[in-house]
């Protein structure tokens, strides 16, 4: 990673106080000049207290916004204070800060303004439920239909973003399914998109919030979604590269 980039890494959390410490650390471990910012989404356990502690700088949403909400606030500082180089990192732990130079090397090397870490894109060995693997293909294959290029892993949250890609989800950014509609977004304002291959765990502690039935709903919503996002007009400008 190129020490004369600023850069940072925008984790949101909600109610990740068993988790936060560790996903803080990793990051900083790998990249002590990468700053770390932790958006709590109105949690009401200790994660605030026990990211503060960890290192990171904190901003506390007084409500749940969701997903969406969160990480365009920590994407906004990131716009806002100058930063050329950001990646997302989810508080759950689930993402490994030893894969992000797969991540960030390809927006390093400017041959692309955002870059996704796919479980998928070398037929990895993550496994997540049978509902679950079928609802993020059906995605995937819709999202390719409209980039008109391969997507293998449409609702990763592990990302890379330069500049461009900052102030355009700084401005506007999807709130009930951001990976989802971001990537629609990403190809409408014609931002370069890649996706590369990257290793993740499971969570250690906690519970993911979707369940099969839940699945089943979130990939019918977001499909609707998307077709929905392709008429939506954007008025937000992006610098040409």
């Amino acid at each position: 990673m190129s020490a004369e980039l600023r850069r940072i890494a925008v984790v949101p959390a909600f109610n990740e106080e068993k988790n936060i410490a560790r996903v803080v650390a990793e990051l900083k471990e790998h990249d002590p000049g990468l700053d770390v910012v932790v958006v709590s989404d109105g949690s009401i356990d200790r994660t605030c207290e026990i990211a503060r502690e960890a290192g990171a700088r904190v901003l506390r949403l007084p409500f749940n916004l969701g997903i969406g909400g969160a990480v365009q606030t920590g994407f906004r500082y990131a716009w806002e204070n100058g930063y050329d180089l950001a990646v997302r990192c989810d508080g759950d732990g689930q993402h490994i800060p030893a894969e992000l130079p797969k991540v960030i090397a390809p927006v390093v090397a400017g041959d692309a303004d955002i870059a996704i870490g796919s479980r998928f894109v070398s037929g990895g060995g993550y496994r997540s439920s049978a509902t679950r693997r079928v609802g993020i293909r059906l995605l995937a294959l819709a999202v390719s239909a409209i980039a008109r290029q391969r997507v293998t892993d449409a609702t990763s949250g592990f990302q890379a973003l330069n500049r461009r890609a900052l102030q355009l989800f700084a401005a506007d950014y999807p709130h009930d399914y951001p990976e989802v509609e971001g990537m629609v977004m990403t190809i409408k304002h014609r931002l370069r998109l890649v996706e590369v291959p990257v290793e993740m765990r499971e969570r250690e502690h906690g519970r993911s919030s979707i369940t099969a039935l839940r699945s089943i709903y979130y990939m019918v919503k977001v499909l609707i979604a998307l077709f929905v996002g392709l008429f939506r007009r954007s008025v937000v400008p992006v610098e040409e590269a």
